[in-house]
């Protein structure tokens, strides 16, 4: 999230109290905006001084020579290849997304024109709060209705049209309930559980409950254990849920194309024992569920690609959990900058005594590794997977990137004063250049 270089000409001036860029790079001059920095000073419980940095001219950047690759038409920092626009059933055998050719490596020559601006417009999106403009969120809570002791969860299973983020056109997905990732299902060790999923589908489908101990009947595997769920036919599962921790929910039928279309969704068991669930047990305050797939739209967690994901916002001493679960077919390294992560739990299983601290994390598909974070560490920490072609190109940065948003009280204060987002606060209060001297409309 570094890296927005600023120039000579852009000398950043204070007027009322706020940070205004001067001038702008003619290629940036529509992307640069009034800041909001505030100079204040209140002894005894009040505002804190923010210093701001002065712009000084960059100091020159590395050259380099990207191979020959077509530029996306959209400009959304997505390379074209492999990240199909379609459903996958339309066009069989069509190309995924690949390591070798989402983007070339660097070879040490000059940058590719434009490559700044890009790649700020780019970023400009997300700190504007792209996530919270974009309808039809997954991954939300779906209360259960209760039958005498049984938790009963209503699902559908739709063709949607699903935006990856704000700009690009929506894809053909595929939805429980209507969303990708489906609604998150929560119970406790041993609830009786009764799913009923009805299939809104002009084609067959079936659902299986990933990691969980299921009569085999239940294990939703068509022609295997069940006959598929036919188009305007339900089927209904019940089981008693055994496995604690991070698990999954998707089709087990024509799989590859109807999970990675958005067929999948949480399903987290918390022990039964009030003192093993991660908020006493590590005193987190905050549970979040991270979804990654790699099929249709391209990279995305929970659904979106940057600048559409959804930043992790917590305050300095908070402790957080995140549960990482891939549905797609590609192992991916995730890795936060500025702090380790604490990992405690793999496929729903406590590590103990071995679990162990790092700051990248490979996930395969189908696993489920949950981490705890300490947030010690104040700003706006980069948050994306480290094979770099899911996460930048010429174009700047795309798909499998977030941040951990860590506010100070001086962060919050100027969220609250100025009407910036998160990030944007808690960059600038930390002391990002980049923010100081060029910071997009906030409000």
């Amino acid at each position: 999230m570094a890296g927005m270089n600023t120039d000579s000409a852009h000398v950043a001036e204070m007027t009322d109290g706020i940070v205004q860029a001067n001038a702008s790079p003619p290629a940036a001059e529509s992307l640069t905006r009034r800041g909001f920095l505030r100079s204040a000073a209140l002894a005894g419980g009040g505002l804190v001084a923010v210093g701001v940095a002065a712009c000084a001219p960059a100091a020159a950047s590395p050259a380099w020579k990207y191979a020959s690759v077509a530029s996306p038409a959209n400009g959304s920092g997505q390379p074209s290849a492999g990240a199909p626009t379609a459903a996958p059933s339309a066009a069989p055998g069509a190309a995924t997304p690949s390591h070798d050719h989402e983007s070339p490596a660097p070879s040490g020559s000059a940058a590719p024109a434009g490559h700044d601006a890009a790649a700020l417009a780019v970023v400009k999106r997300f700190l504007d709060g792209e996530y919270g403009k974009v309808d039809g969120a997954g991954n939300q809570p779906l209360a259960p209705t209760t039958d005498g002791r049984v938790k009963v969860f209503e699902m559908t299973v739709d063709k949607i049209n699903h935006k990856i983020d704000a700009i690009k056109e929506p894809v053909a997905g595929l939805g429980f309930n209507g969303t990708w990732p489906g609604p998150r299902l929560e119970v406790i060790e041993g609830d009786s559980v009764r799913a009923i999923f009805k299939n809104n589908l002009d084609e067959s489908t079936g659902i299986h409950f990933h990691g969980q101990r299921l009569p085999n009947n239940m294990d939703g595997v068509p022609h295997i254990t069940q006959d598929p769920i036919l188009p305007g036919a339900s089927f209904t599962y019940e089981f008693v849920a055994k496995a604690t921790g991070s698990h999954m929910y998707h089709s087990h039928h024509n799989a590859t194309d109807q999970v990675g279309r958005g067929l999948l969704g949480a399903f987290i068991v918390q022990p039964k024992d009030p003192a093993e669930r991660y908020d006493r047990k590590y005193g987190v305050s905050q549970d979040i569920v991270w979804i990654s797939n790699d099929s249709l739209g391209g990279f995305t967690i929970n659904g979106r690609g940057f600048p559409a994901t959804a930043p992790i916002v917590a305050k300095v001493g908070e402790k957080i959990v995140i549960r990482f679960m891939n549905e797609g077919s590609m192992m991916h390294p995730w890795h936060l900058h500025g702090m380790p992560m604490h990992v405690v739990a793999r496929d729903g299983w406590p590590l103990g005594a071995a679990a162990f601290y790092c700051d990248t994390l490979g996930v395969n598909p189908g696993e489920r590794w949950d981490v705890v974070i300490d947030c010690e560490e104040p700003g706006a920490w980069a948050f994306h997977c480290h094979i770099l072609p899911h996460a930048a190109g010429q174009d700047g940065m795309f798909g499998m990137v977030t941040a951990l948003v860590i506010q100070d009280a001086t962060a919050a204060t100027l969220e609250t004063a100025t009407g910036a987002t998160a990030v944007v606060a808690a960059a600038s209060a930390a002391g990002s250049t980049a923010y100081t001297c060029r910071i997009p409309a906030v409000g």
